[in-house]
């Protein structure tokens, strides 16, 4: 692991951060309510920055919570060729948390079954699910804890939107595709940007994907370009974007499945500001509200 020393601004920015992180995933959890008293909480790592900092925020969570909970630390050693399987395991010595190193490789089979070239995301996310519900049933776990953040959610969004025809994104709390456990995501508030400046600070001993690391024309990664390019030219979308997630108004879509348009008539009054919600006007005061109040608390003193 890099120890190269800091120095004093940095070190103010970490701290800056870390408790912008902690506040963004406490106000997660409460609002979700994703962490019971008495939970034992399976944190998932993988070796990339958002898993290390899940679990670097969770602990320092652990520490002033007022309820009680257990933290596990678990990796899936997927046995792909060049792994550095001491990594993990040193860094996880120098935490004093108690972490199972699981080994099943998934990687023979994903190359076995994937053709060169084509994505192998799906096999592998379902492959590494099967291995990592059977690890927390076999621990015990009541959650299961995932590394993923605002902007994955949003992405998973636009994916689905795009190529899917649904309107659909990560949840931040579910129940598990074999419907044991429940799933969650405290870094559903967190934006990426600031879990990859909190990864360079806290000096994580980054574990690249080989497997997915190499294909930068997936889907996924165009639209995070596409997003990237987008909050450069017009900064704020994205977070109205989320803001939206938040704020559904079914009234105003189309799924009849969630709002009941075949008894509307003329006495059912206006619903939900009716056709002034489509005005420009408040449109754009909407708009410049959520970003006025996403910009203050986005703000990290930098000087």
């Amino acid at each position: 692991m890099n120890s190269t020393a800091l120095t004093d601004i940095q070190k103010t920015q970490l701290s800056k951060l870390e408790k912008r992180l902690r506040h963004n995933v406490g106000q997660a959890i409460a609002e979700y309510n994703m962490i019971e008293d008495g939970d034992k909480i399976m944190v998932c790592l993988s070796g990339g920055k958002d898993s290390y900092a899940l679990l670097s925020i969770l602990m320092k969570l652990k520490e002033s919570a007022p309820i009680n909970f257990e933290l596990i630390a678990v990796n899936l050693d997927q046995k792909q060729p060049g792994f550095p399987e001491h990594i993990l395991p040193q860094y996880l010595d120098t935490l004093g948390i108690e972490y199972h190193i699981v080994e099943e490789d998934t990687y023979a089979i994903v190359k076995d079954k994937i053709p060169e070239g084509k994505t192998t995301c799906s096999l592998c996310s379902r492959l590494r699910r099967a291995v990592l519900y059977k690890t927390a049933k076999n621990l015990g776990a009541t959650k299961i804890a995932l590394g993923h953040h605002r902007d994955d959610m949003i992405e998973t969004l636009m994916l689905n939107m795009f190529y899917g025809g649904k309107m659909k994104a990560m949840p931040a709390k579910l129940v598990s595709d074999n419907g044991e456990h429940v799933v969650i995501r405290p870094l559903a508030f967190c934006k990426e940007s600031e879990l990859i400046y909190y990864g360079e600070l806290k000096q994580f001993p980054i574990i690249p994907c080989n497997l997915c690391g190499s294909q930068p024309n997936m889907q996924r990664q165009n639209i995070k370009r596409m997003l990237n390019d987008w909050n450069e030219q017009s900064p704020g979308r994205i977070e109205s974007m989320f803001t939206a997630m938040r704020n559904i108004v079914p009234s105003h879509l189309c799924d009849s499945n969630l709002f009941d348009f075949k008894s509307i008539d003329s006495s059912s009054g206006v619903i939900n500001g009716g056709d002034v919600a489509f005005d420009e006007s408040e449109i754009n005061n909407s708009f410049n509200n959520s970003t006025k109040h996403n910009n203050e608390l986005n703000v990290i003193e930098v000087k």
